[in-house]
């Protein structure tokens, strides 16, 4: 029903005092009015047709606060009969109809509404303000005054968008894999907590990080790695109590906030989260297996800020993973140190890189038959203004972490075929590749261009993979390795023996040459079984047609021991140590001179 119904007058007359502003008067303007009375019929049903067929819910009241106007919208939205409302009728009559019937949410009150609307006319401008209906929906209401007094009042049902809203914040904040929070909610839970500390207790914060992970992820699909992700997710909230936050970094790294008592409480739930991830999986009828590393750091008086907990408890998690993986550690301040000790390494890695202050030292690769050298192999050394020759053991990690194995990796193949371009023609060359390396798509093209650029022969150069190698994107990497061999290209496996898979690696790949660990070489005479796994590797490589080299030699007992279980060739310090290519320019003229006097 409009206002007009009730003066028996047309409803478009009411509504077009709306749009007139002149409401308080709108039936001596009508009798005064010299629109002819077809032409109000007309606007009367054009006006009643668009107020009738409105989106939103409208009321209009005059300067007392008496109803004029409504519209059919809003008795939908508000579930009301037709002869609830009349004109005339005071706005604070229609809220108390509203909360009779139950429509607003429980505890909302006549005052409280009526409140609502007076201080958002006084604010002067159109403001909304939302409604929760007792079904769980959301009204917005808006109030907008009028110049001669009183307002118009529409509403807008915004149930829909306010739940889509709310997803859109709800999906900014949490992980779309896991559904556990993200970062980004991660930092607010955390500063909320460290905000509002409890007596006795300490905020514990836990890196977690999966070992074995990326295998899983590469060996059985994406898919399965989501899967378990997923599992992995579930189980650590299986694992913490009510007002625990679980949430995930990214990856498989994830993050526990969790009060405690005291460091005791969290280590032991470091532990149990450890025992709970690393328990076997059965994925779509896959049997799984993983690990989990931890960092641990307890908040303090003074901390309101949870960015710089996060850091420390990284560090820990980095030494955790340093230690061997599936074990925790507490972060200590020393961590800190040795975290900018290692930054600043990184740094000066990357200038010596960029000013090429490396050098390539060579170790000869020896016939145990003749004594002859066969070959070299190449070994990076970093020459530190300050430091000296730094150790490849404290520089390779963090080139291979970095991602700066790459384009050293590529430096030193470079080297190695030039100088090795210098040597006689029997003399081959063996290069490291690193896993980093062999991941490059372009890897095989780059060393047939190094190739071409030295001139060396391609039989004369030998790349040595570790099995970490072919353990990651195993047929890619066999793929490349193929395309290597097939170009003249000998391939080794350097290491072997140290690893579980190996044996199996030898038949999916023609390998040129075995390498024995040295560790095998350090224990004979020692143990017994060091001699019978030499011989049954060497045995292994004469049946595969393989070449097979004993690392680590220094004596002669050593040297007499290998060579007579028939290994091939040695390497070690009993011949000589890695030299700078200068000196091995000398050996090699010397060996040369030597045979022209023979």
């Amino acid at each position: 029903m409009s206002a007009l119904d009730a003066w028996e007058l047309p409803t478009s007359c009411g509504i077009w005092c709306w749009y007139s502003n002149a409401t308080a008067a709108f039936v001596p303007w009508l009798s005064q009015s010299s629109v002819p009375h077809e032409q109000l019929i007309e606007q009367n049903r054009r006006f009643d047709a668009a107020l009738e067929n409105m989106n939103q819910g409208l009321c209009m009241f005059d300067a007392d606060r008496r109803l004029l106007v409504w519209n059919k919208r809003y008795l939908e939205i508000f579930g009301l009969e037709a002869d609830q409302l009349h004109v005339g009728m005071s706005q604070r009559q229609i809220i108390e109809i509203l909360v009779d019937l139950g429509r607003y949410a429980a505890g909302t009150t006549v005052d409280a509404l009526s409140e609502g609307t007076r201080t958002s006319l006084i604010e002067g401008q159109a403001t909304s303000i939302l409604r929760e209906l007792a079904d769980g929906r959301t009204v917005s209401a808006t109030h907008r005054a009028m110049s001669g007094g009183g307002w118009v009042a529409t509403f807008e049902d915004v149930t829909e968008r306010r739940r889509n809203e709310d997803r859109i914040t709800y999906m900014a904040r949490h992980d779309a894999l896991t559904d556990l929070p993200n970062r980004m909610a991660l930092h607010e839970f955390g500063n909320g907590m460290l905000g509002q500390p409890m007596p006795g207790r300490s905020l514990a914060v836990l890196c977690l990080d999966l070992d074995r992970f990326k295998l899983v992820n590469d060996g059985f699909g994406h898919a399965v790695g989501d899967q378990l992700l997923r599992c992995v997710a579930q189980r650590l909230q299986r694992e913490v109590r009510e007002g625990t936050t679980v949430a995930r970094m990214g990856g498989d790294e994830f993050v526990v906030l969790h009060r405690v008592k005291d460091l005791k409480a969290a280590e032991a739930l470091a532990r149990r989260l450890i025992a709970s991830v690393s328990a076997p999986y059965e994925l779509d009828g896959l049997r799984v297996e993983i690990g989990m590393s931890a960092g641990i750091v307890l908040s303090g008086e003074m901390d309101r800020d949870v960015t710089q907990l996060l850091q420390n408890a990284d560090l820990a998690l980095y030494q955790a993973k340093s230690d061997g993986r599936g074990t925790f550690r507490v972060f200590e301040p020393q961590m800190d140190e040795s975290a900018r000790a290692r930054l600043n390494l990184e740094r000066e890695l990357r200038e010596a890189l960029t000013n090429e202050r490396f050098e390539v030292h060579y170790q000869p690769l020896v016939k145990l038959s003749s004594n002859d050298v066969t070959g070299v192999e190449a070994l990076v050394r970093w020459r530190h203004a300050e430091r000296g020759l730094v150790s490849p053991a404290v520089f390779i990690p963090i080139a291979e972490e970095t991602g700066l194995i790459v384009p050293l990796g590529e430096w030193v193949l470079r080297r190695a075929c030039e100088d090795a371009k210098r040597w006689p023609a029997h003399v081959g060359v063996a290069v490291n590749v690193s896993a980093h390396q062999l991941r490059q798509r372009n890897f095989a093209t780059m060393v047939f261009s190094i190739l071409s650029e030295s001139g060396l022969d391609p039989s004369r150069l030998e790349l040595e993979i570790t099995e970490s190698v072919l353990l990651e994107e195993t047929d890619a990497n066999l793929e490349t390795l193929h395309v290597l061999r097939s170009f003249g290209i000998r391939i080794a496996m350097d290491d072997f023996g140290t690893g579980y898979s190996s044996i199996s690696y030898l038949r999916r790949f023609p390998f040129d040459k075995i390498k024995i660990d040295r560790s095998f070489v350090r224990e004979i005479g020692e143990k017994p079984e060091a001699a019978a796994i030499i011989r049954a590797i060497i045995g292994l490589g004469q049946s595969l047609n393989m070449t097979t080299l004993v690392e680590g030699i220094e004596t002669d007992i050593q040297r007499n021991a290998v060579l007579s279980e028939g290994a091939h060739e040695m390497q070690g310090f009993l011949f000589s140590p890695p030299r700078p290519a200068q000196e091995v320019d000398a050996l090699f003229k010397v060996e040369h001179s030597k045979n022209k006097v023979a």
